[in-house]
Formats: C-alpha cells, sequence, structure tokens
C-alpha cells in the first residue's frame, strides 16, 4: 500500500482519472427489488499522488452550497405565542374574577335572606310565647272530661 523507502525521491506521476464501469443486470426470472439510482450518474474517480508517494483514490466532491439566507420576521413566532398566550390568561383571570365576585354576591345574599328568615319567624314565636290570653284570640279547648289512659286523649 505504501511505496518501498528508497533514497531516490519518488517519481512523480500523472493524476490517473477511473470510470467505474457500471453492471448491467442480467434479466431475472423474477422481479428484482428496487435499487437505489444515483441522481447525476457515476462519480469519476481521481487518484492523486502524495509528495511522499502515496496514492490517495476517491470520488470528487463538489462544494456544499449554503442554504440562501431567508428574511426572518421582526418578531418570531413564539413570542407572538406567549403574548397570545398571555391575553387569553387574562381573559379567562378577569371572567373568573367575575365569577367569583358573583358567586360571593349570592352566597352574601342567601345568607341575609336566611337570617331575615329567622329573625321574622323568631318574632313571631316570641310574640305567639309572650302575648298570652289578652288579645281574647284563638282557640279554648275545655279539657275537663276528657278522660287520660296511657297517655293518651280520649273525649
Amino acid at each position: 500500500m505504501y511505496p518501498e523507502h528508497t533514497p531516490n525521491a519518488p517519481a512523480v506521476r500523472a493524476p490517473e482519472v477511473h470510470h467505474p464501469t457500471p453492471i448491467t443486470p442480467a434479466v431475472a426470472p423474477y422481479a428484482a427489488p428496487l435499487v437505489p439510482v444515483q441522481p447525476h450518474g457515476v462519480p469519476t474517480v481521481a487518484s492523486v499522488v502524495l509528495p511522499d508517494g502515496r496514492v490517495v483514490t476517491g470520488y470528487a466532491m463538489s462544494p456544499v452550497q449554503p442554504e440562501p439566507v431567508v428574511a426572518k420576521p421582526v418578531v418570531s413566532r413564539a413570542a407572538v405565542n406567549v403574548a397570545l398566550g398571555g391575553v387569553g390568561f387574562l381573559a379567562v383571570c378577569g371572567g373568573l374574577l367575575l365569577l367569583t365576585t358573583f358567586i360571593t354576591a349570592l352566597t352574601a345574599l342567601i345568607t341575609q335572606l336566611i337570617t331575615l328568615a329567622a329573625v321574622v319567624f323568631g318574632g313571631w314565636i316570641a310574640v305567639q310565647i309572650f302575648s298570652g290570653n289578652r288579645h281574647g284570640g284563638g282557640t279554648t279547648v275545655n279539657i275537663r272530661k276528657a278522660v287520660i289512659k296511657r297517655n293518651k286523649f280520649y273525649g
């Protein structure tokens, strides 16, 4: 692979270019699988003799072309998404704030109605208890002739 070391300088040879011959497939009795095809034909093979006498063989490669620079927008999509998310979050928070305020007001109203009903009913009971029979109203029941047996009234 490497040339023999000799005291003489290596002879300079012209680069050899090899063109590989493609193999033509024979007709098969069955369908052969698809073989990937190179897009631009078979590339040329070049052999180069280095100054120290070694021979390097390989395919010639074209330089890689950089992709064209695309103009970037002034505002990135991520920033727009974050901003829209923030606006949506604020809208939801405002709605939730109104909802919680409404629920709090409704709870206070129900509590006040229950308290009012308790005060009115309790006042009515107090009036009934402390009024006595001064007004002459109400029903009078004569229980002198009632018979009590086993803690039950019989008339």
